[in-house]
């Protein structure tokens, strides 16, 4: 096996505590011997393994913990800490298919761990107990097609109270797992004011009447989900948490989503760098092999640095989140460094492979599609430097009246 890159050791300044490190090999090893085992032979820009991989896959993965990784431990899920999922998103993200694996892939992309800590008793069992049961996918709906990402401002989607029932109207765009999930969350506006107070979540089936799904064809290997809403009934006993307060549930979870997003992004450039390297040790150019290239040296150099300290930014989130201190500046700012970081590192290796880099027999042009678009979702990176200059400057961003 070739010997890491360095960026792929474990940094010397921060020791990760034994049982940190040993699931961090675990996932790595299940990746490598189960996971690229799967995908050989696949398609290389498909989506998901075939049912008949996907399957025994899954079993595997809730064998050795790997399930649900946000939700509780008690219900079924793993219970790791967002260290620990960053740890788990990391390596899963890079196998091909690895951070696309319902219920055991890179992503802390987990509904049912919302509907756990704002939902009720009732709520649980309908929604979140089945989906850890069976890995099924829910999709969770905030973006629409007119909105900006601020969810307080940008909301326009509504849900009137008619007796025991609300009715929603409005469209949700870039859902994820919309095409497909069973249920999810949807953010919607009950008051006539803007703002924050304004916002409820309500639980919503696709089979609901007037719900509808339709794709949305974009450059990745998988398509997201427009969701059209025409006076959608959904029942009262549906509505998560409070009226009003949909909002606070909103960003806590993206708040927390965007650690396990952020690490899977370096994943996918460490895993990048990995191959450039080899690469430039065996292919020969002008009597040399790239590796004896200055300009190459540089190149790899570059990316090494930038992934180091794009891993120490997210695991310093992902650690302040789980002392319970405020880390919405530090999720920010991890997210745009790892998502800018590994685009310049996937151009890179590119670059390095010069043709090759951009056939399908090697999987970079395929992460070269993917990292584009890790700049925009999650919230963009203009976004997320507001949210870090908000914190630099407060009140002086305000304009005077």
């Amino acid at each position: 096996m070739t010997p890491p890159t360095t960026a792929d050791a474990v940094l010397g300044a921060y020791e990760l505590p034994d049982e940190l490190r040993l699931l961090r090999e675990t996932v790595a090893d299940f990746m490598a011997r189960e996971v690229a085992t799967a995908e050989h032979g696949e398609d290389p820009d498909a989506f998901r393994l075939p049912p008949a991989k996907l399957a025994p896959l899954q079993a595997k993965a809730r064998e050795a913990g790997l399930w649900c990784l946000a939700s509780p431990e008690e219900h079924g899920g793993g219970g790791l800490s967002l260290l620990a999922q960053a740890l788990v998103a990391e390596e899963a993200a890079q196998c091909r298919m690895g951070a696309y694996i319902p219920a055991c892939g890179a992503f802390g992309f987990d509904p049912p761990n919302v509907v756990f800590e704002a939902g009720t008793p009732e709520q649980v069992e309908r929604y979140a107990l089945p989906t850890i049961a069976t890995g099924e996918r829910a999709f969770v709906a905030i973006s629409e097609p007119a909105g900006g990402s601020d969810p307080a401002r940008s909301i326009e989607t509504t849900a009137r109270r008619d007796g025991d029932r609300y009715l929603l109207n409005g469209t949700k765009f870039w859902i994820t797992g919309g095409l497909e999930a069973r249920w999810g969350i949807v953010f919607a506006r009950t008051g006539s004011e803007k703002g924050r107070d304004a916002i409820s979540a309500f639980l919503v089936e696709r089979d609901f009447p007037g719900f509808s799904a339709t794709e949305i064809d974009v450059i990745r290997s998988w398509s997201p989900a427009e969701l059209v809403f025409q006076d959608c009934e959904v029942p009262a006993e549906n509505l998560l948490g409070a009226e009003g307060r949909g909002f606070a549930v909103c960003q806590s979870w993206l708040t927390h989503e965007r650690v396990p997003y952020s690490a899977a992004t370096l994943g996918v450039a460490v895993a990048a760098l990995r191959l450039a390297v080899e690469y430039a040790k065996e292919r020969r150019a002008f009597g040399s092999t790239l590796a004896q290239k200055q300009a190459i040296q540089w190149m790899l150099a570059d990316s090494d640095i930038e992934l180091r300290a794009a891993r120490l930014m997210v695991w310093q989130a992902a650690w302040l989140a789980d002392l319970g201190r405020p880390f919405k500046t530090e999720a920010s700012a991890a997210k745009v460094f790892a998502s800018e970081a590994a685009w310049r590192v996937i151009d890179r290796c590119v670059q390095i492979l010069g043709g090759m880099g951009v056939a399908k027999e090697y999987p970079f042009e395929r992460w070269f599609r993917e990292l584009r678009i890790r700049r925009i979702g999650e919230g963009p990176s203009e976004v997320h430097r507001l949210v870090v200059a908000r914190s630099l400057l407060g009140d002086a961003m305000r304009q005077a009246k």
